[in-house]
């Protein structure tokens, strides 16, 4: 099993483009976490941190895609770099200001969210032309989702061991100093600096003019939703049970799921279409959700919880697949770019509801709703099979990430890893 993933990371530069970019995203991953806690410790309340972490995720959401496309306009490097300083140096900005008076807090916040840089998306337009081999491909993508997981686990880690160790302005600083040096890591690889987007046809809404695209991410936002909600239920969860550790149990147990689903998923080469698996994988990760509003007792409830989240990564690095397909030709990183902002904002919007949702009702309406939202992420894309069947117009779709590819190549490199 691990034999198709050493093969990848031993390929010429996949181990250190994907070391920088987990790196890189380090400040994105603790950012909810490390505000709140800074936002406490100068004093604010749970409203005022609730609001700024608010403002930081929206901020991205809208800066992603903006960035993704000036990616595949100016190249990576060119990109990359200045908005991972930029976005670092709002986080030190509201280290200096602080929370009072807010307003500047507010700023800082959404300087640091909008100039996120897209390393996420970045890697994935690079993997094609890293490894050069479709399997390989799909196999670095499985990886990546897989690697998320971690990264998400650890983040929040190394955030309250700073705190412990130093202070929550010290951790924001540090973890986006950190970040700078992962994007930088990766900007000045020959694969970041080599790659260029395919050519592309002019059109103001670049990416989101494939039907194909925006399908999948119609899905993927009512995914995001699930995942936002159960973060609210699982904490109405452990408070139902007055044991603040359980929290961490279920979260625990729901990546620990996605762990060793990606794992498995990304071990094996697959057959047929990835949109139709993608339609199987996303209704079984439906069907894992619904049993979370039953809230049977903590045992059994962590057993639901990796259930729940066992389809998780194969689900992500199979989308990863199909945005590649049907991303217009030259705007891979801004395809892929709007699939981690609608996944952001459909978590956003599942935080929202379920909180009303456990207030009005019980914690168990607010796993009902990851149950409804995974239900409705497969009725998209069953209602619009016809849409999500296979890349249409080849010469202007499926063909652009082929184009990226071919011109990411670099001398010297065999046929086997093209990079």
């Amino acid at each position: 099993m691990a034999s198709g993933y050493l093969e990848v990371l031993r390929a010429r530069h996949a181990a250190r483009l994907l070391a920088g970019t987990l790196v890189g995203r380090l400040p994105n991953a603790t950012a909810s976490i490390a505000i709140v806690l800074f936002t406490r410790a100068e004093g604010g309340g749970y409203s005022l941190a609730g609001a700024l972490a608010a403002v930081y995720g929206v901020a991205t959401a809208v800066g992603q895609p903006l960035l993704g496309r000036a990616v595949d306009l100016f190249g990576q490097p060119r990109v990359q770099l200045p908005a991972a300083v930029v976005s670092g140096l709002g986080m030190v900005l509201l280290c200096a200001v602080g929370i009072d008076p807010v307003a500047p807090a507010y700023v800082a916040v959404a300087v640091a969210g909008l100039f996120t840089p897209p390393l996420e998306g970045g890697l994935r337009a690079l993997w094609p032309g890293v490894l050069g081999r479709e399997d390989q491909v799909h196999r670095a993508y499985a990886l990546d989702a897989v690697a998320q997981e971690v990264m998400f686990t650890v983040g929040p880690l190394l955030v309250t061991v700073l705190v412990a160790l130093w202070s929550p302005g010290a951790a924001l600083v540090v973890v986006n100093a950190i970040g700078v040096l992962g994007a930088l890591s990766v900007v000045v690889s020959e694969p970041s600096r080599a790659w260029r987007s395919a050519p592309r046809e002019a059109h103001w809404l670049g990416a989101l003019r494939s039907p194909g695209l925006l399908v999948l991410l119609g899905s993927f936002f009512f995914v995001g939703m699930a995942l936002g909600s159960i973060t609210v239920a699982g904490v109405a969860y452990a408070d139902d049970r007055g044991r603040e550790w359980v929290y961490g149990a279920l979260m625990a147990a729901l990546s620990l799921g996605a762990l060793l689903g990606g794992v498995v998923y990304g071990a094996r080469e697959w057959a047929g279409e990835p949109e139709r698996r993608l339609r199987v994988i996303v209704g079984l990760l439906a069907v894992g959700y619904l049993p979370l509003a039953l809230v049977p007792g903590v045992p059994l409830m962590a057993v639901l919880a990796a259930v729940s989240g066992v389809f998780l990564a194969p689900a992500l690095a199979c989308a990863f697949v199909v945005v590649d397909r049907h991303a217009p030709r030259g705007t891979v990183t801004e395809a892929f770019s709007w699939l981690v902002t609608t996944f952001g904002v459909g978590a956003a919007v599942g935080t929202a509801a379920a909180g009303p949702a456990v207030e009005v009702g019980s914690t168990a309406w607010g796993f009902a709703v990851a149950g409804a939202a995974g239900v409705a992420a497969l009725l998209v894309l069953l209602a619009t099979g016809g849409v999500l069947k296979a890349p249409v117009a080849a010469e202007t779709v499926r063909s652009g990430s082929e184009n990226d590819r071919s011109r990411a190549v670099e001398p010297g490199f065999s046929s086997g890893h093209q990079a």
